[in-house]
């Protein structure tokens, strides 16, 4: 149990508490998310970006489907105001997850440059795992923690990331392409996990169906008019049928 970190009498200090996040590495959804990063290498060098650019956008934009869209974008030629309109639009659903965090982790002495810092490091994997650990973490040590956890999580894809874009060109050309699907294969799966109500699931199937014709259709914009277009008719249908008798 995490509240075991230290014994009775011995306060256990910031600097112990990150490095406990930091251990958590070894867990099943931080090895999930640093595997999935092998998929996001093998598309980021078949898609013509060097190693480096790959690094970046990991450190920066880190959100797995926001760096396939940012990718998916640049290779095909889009426009710089659509290519962040798009990762914004992707970026945006975490927001809540940022705002429904901080309540948990800030103490009235939390500086806000370090809230600022943790909420980088809030995707998905990051807030499912700080919602369940940090209420048996003290307040005073659920920051230090979590930031362990994310400097841990980053640090690990990043390392996956430089290991399988070296490695693809000497692989065979079987393994390399099962790298390059693996980064979908995660979306889909954890997606499909994920979906819960009615308007979730109808806004997956949507996607399904109107990727492929939205790449025919407007290939410079497909991932973005697929997300408005079928992300909105999922809602709105959802809403209809909340409100229907």
């Amino acid at each position: 149990m995490t509240g075991q970190a230290g014994d009775a009498d011995e306060p256990v200090t910031g600097s112990r508490w990150f490095l406990l996040g930091l251990s958590n590495i070894i867990s099943v959804p931080a090895i999930i998310l640093i595997t999935a990063f092998a998929g996001f290498a093998s598309l980021a060098r078949e898609s013509g970006f060097s190693l480096e650019q790959a690094l970046v956008m990991t450190a920066t934009v880190w959100a797995l489907p926001a760096q396939v869209v940012l990718v998916g974008s640049m290779a095909a030629d889009a426009s710089l105001w659509a290519t962040a309109f798009a990762v914004t639009l992707s970026s945006v659903r975490l927001l809540p997850m940022i705002v429904s965090l901080l309540p948990l982790v800030r103490t009235d002495t939390t500086p806000r440059w370090q809230l600022f810092l943790l909420s980088h490091f809030i995707a998905i994997t990051a807030w499912v795992f700080a919602m369940a650990r940090a209420p048996e973490v003290p307040r005073q040590g659920r920051l230090p923690f979590l930031m362990g956890f994310g400097c841990a999580i980053m640090s690990g894809s990043m390392l996956c990331i430089v290991l399988s874009y070296l490695l693809l060109e000497r692989l065979p050309p079987v393994v390399s392409a099962a790298l390059f699907f693996l980064t979908p294969v995660y979306f889909l799966t954890s997606l499909t996990a994920a979906a819960k109500a009615f308007a979730d699931k109808l806004a997956l199937a949507f996607g399904l169906v109107l990727g492929p014709v939205f790449f025919l259709w407007i290939p410079g914009l497909d991932l973005l008019w697929t997300g408005l277009v079928g992300g909105t008719a999922a809602y709105l249908i959802g809403r209809f049928r909340r409100a229907s008798p």
